[in-house]
């Protein structure tokens, strides 16, 4: 492993009045450094965590003198006209770092100006070569001065494991429920103030398989598939370009995430489990805004892992770039600006987010606005003009995203993979026999899927009492698991999508109505609901954005093997699934393609989608017969192009 820093250029200059705008919400006359004027302030959008900081009990203010980071995410200009050329497929070609921040970022001026205003608090400044993301470390005092808030110490509950998820210890954390303001000249052009809060906002979608008695299965054996890389690579056509010699070399990888690796998992998994020769010394750490900590399980290392060893099995001659920043929002929203700044990486992935219940919930209550999401849609729109292409995963909790950090069972897709600017990866369920050993009072039994379906765990809720669990209703309770996929309601359907057969119609199946409901922040959120276990098929129509673009095998009852030292001496290797496979493996098949053609293929979507419509489509649509194919709730339309 070898660690590298790239530069990131920094900016002087005089202040100046800002042009552009990011959705100011309100105008203050507040005060101001000693000896300056008193400017009408105008309020920024911060991070989503100050909507779920509002629920927990406060514990004193934050010390004044507590280190902090703080990300200003800037406005783009000429916005209207980069997301027609995205679309478009940058027919006049892929651009730089220097041509992308001349053409779309901020003024050197108006970055001055703000960098000019932190300093008059003792704050420092750092800006991102794209000129769309400055970094500043101060003290929580001369950022409570500057942006007119008071931050405090709250304490956020532990949250348990759950359908193969790891769980979470109790921690103490800080930030403000306050919306931070700046002069009028410099919030004309500040889309986000991110860092006010260090919440853990964010969730993997790695996810173990699961076994009678819900314990674990491990590598002894007993697994029903332990699939590794090469299943993949065979399965959806990509080992004639690897049979071709088109094995990465010359490309570089990016894997944003939010906990830390230890390189030599990975290392130890290609070159000693799977027995294939790889790239040496190719995997560099990029500690983004100081890093995630230590390598730790309930952080989600098992999460990043997996993402190296998957792209890195797939595309072995390619290098890696692991982009790992503190679960919080700024950064992961500097990782993804770290990413498009440095361009190093020819394709990112991540497997990191959460719903859009929770950012609606923040916009509904007045503590969040949508530049919030803009601040992550303008890196992915950067992304996509230079060229690197960029996918995330869909989410394992089927049409009910929200179940994985709510626990509501209201429609909700995944953020950011609702951004029409990524291609959104979901997941299926392979087809075959799945065998279950006797386990304890259980006896052995199996479970036959005629044919790869998409992923949704109510193939299990029949087969309860084999499990262990106690009745029907909490089995299904605690197995609310499958392809994340519906549809937006904050983000229209993108043009790529429309006309397209079946994106905008659907069908579905209602196993979960919702009978009980909590009235939180301007959302009714269902707390309870029946069970149906044969519900009929409706169908209709809706109209943002589809989720997900395409999806391969997920399911962690169909999964993968995962090697990690942090399982513990003997059992090091496990069996996971989720759409964090899919992320990296789309990761790791840009580099095998790009390295074929020669040059970057840049984003996905407008292409498949296109590709999808012709009368040779690459692509495979699902078995589409009702309760046969769905995520616990959409199901394919038989004849549809977009059928999931």
């Amino acid at each position: 492993m070898r660690s590298m820093k790239w530069a990131r250029s920094r900016r002087t200059g005089a202040a100046v009045l800002a042009t552009g705008s990011a959705g100011a919400l309100l105008v203050f006359g507040l005060a101001a450094p000693a000896g300056a004027t008193n400017p009408p302030k105008i309020a920024i959008a911060q991070g989503a965590g100050a909507q779920q900081l509002s629920k927990l009990p406060v514990f004193g203010k934050t010390p004044a003198s507590t280190p902090e980071t703080v990300s200003f995410v800037l406005a783009l200009r000429g916005q209207q006209q980069l997301e027609a050329e995205v679309s478009a497929g940058m027919p006049g070609g892929y651009l730089s770092v220097s041509q992308f921040a001349q053409r779309y970022g901020q003024p050197a001026a108006n970055i001055a100006a703000l960098e000019k205003y932190l300093a008059g608090y003792g704050i420092s400044a750092t800006v991102y070569a794209d000129d769309l993301d400055v970094t500043t470390h101060g003290t929580a005092g001369e950022f409570d001065k500057a942006l007119t808030v008071q931050q405090h110490q709250y304490r956020v509950p532990a949250v348990r494991a759950t359908d193969g998820r790891q769980g979470r210890p109790a921690m103490f954390i800080h930030g403000t429920t306050n919306t931070p303001l700046l002069p009028r000249n410099l919030g004309r052009f500040v889309l986000s103030v991110l860092g006010l809060d260090n919440y853990p906002t964010y969730s993997s979608d790695a996810i173990h398989a699961v076994g009678p008695k819900d314990k674990r299965v491990t590598a002894s054996g007993t697994e029903p598939y332990n699939l590794t890389p090469s299943f993949f690579t065979k399965e959806y056509n990509l080992d004639p370009l690897l049979a071709k010699g088109a094995t990465g070399a010359g490309e570089t990888m990016g894997i944003v995430t939010l906990a830390a690796l230890n390189p030599a998992d990975p290392e130890y998994f290609w070159n000693n489990i799977l027995k294939i020769t790889t790239k040496a010394n190719r995997i560099t750490i990029d500690n983004v805004d100081g890093g995630p900590g230590k390598v730790s399980l309930r952080a989600g290392s098992d999460e990043t892992t997996l993402d190296v060893e998957q792209s890195g099995a797939i595309a072995p001659d390619a290098n890696i770039v692991v982009y790992q920043a503190p679960n919080t929002d700024y950064g992961f929203a500097d990782a993804f600006y770290d990413a498009a700044s440095q361009n190093v990486a020819d394709s990112v992935s991540v497997s990191w987010g959460e719903s859009e219940t929770v950012l609606q919930a923040s916009i509904n209550a007045g503590l969040e606005d949508p530049n919030y999401q803009a601040s992550f849609n303008d890196a992915f729109l950067e992304l996509a003009a230079q060229g690197q292409s960029a996918f995330d995963s869909s989410g394992d909790s089927g049409a009910y995203d929200a179940t994985g950090d709510l626990g509501t069972t209201n429609l909700s897709v995944d953020d950011p993979a609702d951004s029409p600017w990524i291609t959104a990866g979901g997941g299926t369920t392979i087809g075959g026999t799945q065998y279950y050993p006797a386990a304890g009072k259980a006896k052995a039994f199996s479970i036959t899927i005629p044919a790869e379906r998409a992923w949704g765990w109510d193939y299990l809720w029949p087969y309860w009492k084999q499990f262990g669990a106690k009745n029907e209703a909490d089995w299904i309770g605690e197995t609310i698991g499958g392809s994340g996929g519906g549809f937006s309601v904050d983000v229209p359907t993108p043009s790529y999508q429309r006309f397209v057969n079946g994106t905008n119609h659907f069908s579905a199946v209602e196993y979960l109505t919702p009978t009980d409901y909590k009235h939180e922040y301007g959302l009714y959120e269902p707390t309870s609901f029946t069970f149906n276990p044969s519900p009929s098929v409706s169908s209709g129509y809706a109209f943002g954005r589809a989720v997900p673009d395409l999806s391969v095998n997920a399911d962690p009852q169909t999964g993968y093997e995962v090697y990690m030292t942090e399982f513990g001496a003997g059992q090091e290797i496990e069996q996971y699934g989720g759409t964090s496979f899919v992320g990296p493996q789309l990761n790791g098949s840009t580099a095998v393609i790009d390295s074929y053609l020669g040059h970057r293929v840049g984003f996905w979507n407008p292409s498949i989608y296109r590709f999808a419509t012709q009368p040779n489509s690459p692509f495979t649509p699902l078995d589409a017969t009702g309760t046969n194919n769905d995520n616990l709730y959409y199901t394919g339309t038989a004849g549809q192009v977009y059928n999931v």
